[in-house]
């Protein structure tokens, strides 16, 4: 900047961004932001605090895949979602809320309409991971694949060049969550992000134990403690 050059090398240190604490939400804290919220943001909502999923899991999530073999990501049997492709590339099995069962359900209802109409106007594929389009070339039109919240407009594949329904922008969660912030005129700097943080701290509250939580984060547990230490 001073444009001095220097003869000798400089032995320079980058300055650490200092950690803060993560921001966590009281319960009625919670419950207020999302009943500022409504209709899918709202379910959506719940589910990062009900199941403490990140955001982009939440939007990845898929309906259930038909193909044999195949589980579903959401199982309302054993009211568990399966998060598939979470960071580091692992699969881990969290819970679903027994209070949000009936509301996905008919949500769900919802989204088959919308992919049946796209299906009648020759739209209906959907994006397969893993190059599932080539050992099952039907399955991106089969209902089980779509999208749990899919966008509301249709778009072009930049990759296929295919016109395709694709899972909602994370941008428009984001917005809603932060409107619904400061509706509740809250102090705290909430995000969608600060929904899982509540998840894992209340349910430490709730005494579940340590590990448990770990596992429903997809976080690695910590090492036992080695005697003597």
């Amino acid at each position: 900047m001073l444009k001095v050059e220097f003869d000798a090398p400089l032995d320079s240190v980058r300055a650490k961004k200092p950690a803060r604490l993560p921001v966590v939400l009281t319960r009625a804290e919670a419950h207020q932001v999302i009943d500022g919220m409504s209709g899918t943001y709202q379910l959506m909502a719940k589910l990062l605090y009900g199941s403490g999923l990140r955001l982009m899991e939440c939007l990845r999530l898929r309906v259930k895949p038909v193909l044999s073999g195949a589980e579903g990501d959401i199982d309302f049997e054993r009211r568990e979602i399966t998060v598939r492709d979470a960071t580091g590339g692992h699969e881990r099995v969290t819970l679903l809320p027994a209070s949000l069962v009936t509301p996905l359900q008919e949500h769900l209802k919802r989204v088959k309409l919308l992919h049946e109409q796209d299906l009648a106007t020759g739209y209906g594929q959907v994006y397969l991971p893993y190059a599932l389009d080539r050992k099952y070339p039907n399955a991106a039109t089969e209902w089980g694949w779509p999208y749990v919240f899919p966008s509301e407009r249709l778009s072009s594949d930049p990759r296929t060049g295919i016109t395709r329904r694709h899972h909602m922008d994370e941008s428009n969660l984001q917005r809603a969550v932060k409107d619904a912030v400061r509706l509740a005129r809250l102090a705290k700097l909430a995000s969608c992000h600060t929904f899982r943080h509540s998840f894992a701290t209340h349910l430490l509250e709730s005494g579940y134990d340590i590990r448990t939580v770990q596992e429903l984060l997809g976080h690695k547990a910590c090492p036992e403690p080695v005697e003597g230490t």
